[in-house]
């Protein structure tokens, strides 16, 4: 851990004037204002409008989707879901992309865990969206059996409220059944920032979670990625190279907030990594 941890700051140190990503801060996404959770009848109402989504959550635990009832399985994301929370609220941030260099990094797992963490705390409204067009898993992994898509939503021939659930009162999850032609095109499309605003002021989410695409298998991530206010990536344990890590903070670090790396796939890992407390 200790050794990819400084392969990683000392691919960033050869950079010319790169600094910190958690300190980087360049133009976040265009900011709307929204009304305060809770604060407007009409958010509430679009909210409870929603189909509702009951999970099933031993199939998700074979997904290794682990946090909907908290406890020491969800820790690690529950720790990092304040992380975000804390550095988003600092920057007033309210678009986070999480993203790969190649597939089979688990960004997808870690995006729903997040998502769910977050709907334990009540107070917070989220929104999870699928944005992997070519290979779409999170309706798959959910269990999602209607013909929702997302990705008609963004291209303005469809209503999010037709395509999309709602968990408990506070986390939407936006999938898509099938994967999309041109993808790309779609994410760069000229009226998608429009759309998003457009959700942001309906549902006022506190936060919106984009399961991106990996970034080295097409330029799809790319195409959208300066539509979000920051960004996680996530790398796979032996698998993924400090080079690839390095060549997508890079990409990323050009258009929004690295807020950092996620070491996924890990086969070990120390007790001083662990959370003993749960006994």
């Amino acid at each position: 851990m200790e050794k990819i941890q400084a392969a990683i700051a000392k691919a960033r140190a050869t950079r010319d004037g790169v600094v910190s990503p958690l300190s980087t801060i360049v133009d976040p996404a265009p900011t709307v204002n929204i009304p305060t959770t809770g604060a407007s009848d009409a958010v509430d109402t679009a909210w409870s409008n929603l189909t509702p989504y009951t999970p099933d959550m031993a199939a998700l635990e074979r997904s290794r989707i682990v946090t909907l009832a908290g406890g020491r399985a969800a820790s690690p994301f529950d720790v990092m879901r304040t992380k975000l929370l804390q550095q988003m609220r600092a920057n007033n941030w309210r678009r986070l992309a999480i993203t790969s260099p190649s597939a089979a990094c688990g960004k997808s797992m870690i995006t729903l865990n997040l998502g769910f963490s977050l709907a334990r705390q009540t107070d917070i409204r989220t929104i999870v969206a699928e944005l992997d067009l070519r290979r779409p898993s999170l309706g798959k992994t959910l269990g999602v059996t209607q013909p929702h898509s997302f990705a008609r939503v963004l291209a303005g021939e469809a209503s999010l409220a037709e395509n999309a659930l709602r968990h408990s009162h506070n986390l939407m999850l936006a999938t898509n059944q099938s994967s999309s032609r041109n993808p790309a095109e779609l994410l760069n499309g000229a009226g998608v920032p429009s759309i998003l605003t457009r959700i942001e002021a309906t549902y006022a989410p506190d936060l919106i979670i984009f399961d991106m695409p990996p970034m080295l298998v097409s330029d799809d991530a790319m195409a959208f990625i300066g539509q979000v206010d920051c960004v996680l990536l996530v790398a796979a344990a032996e698998a993924t190279t400090i080079k690839e890590i390095d060549a997508c903070e890079r990409e990323l670090a050009s258009q929004t907030n690295v807020m950092g790396i996620v070491l996924n796939k890990c086969r070990y890992m120390g007790p001083e990594y662990g959370y003993s407390y749960y006994g």
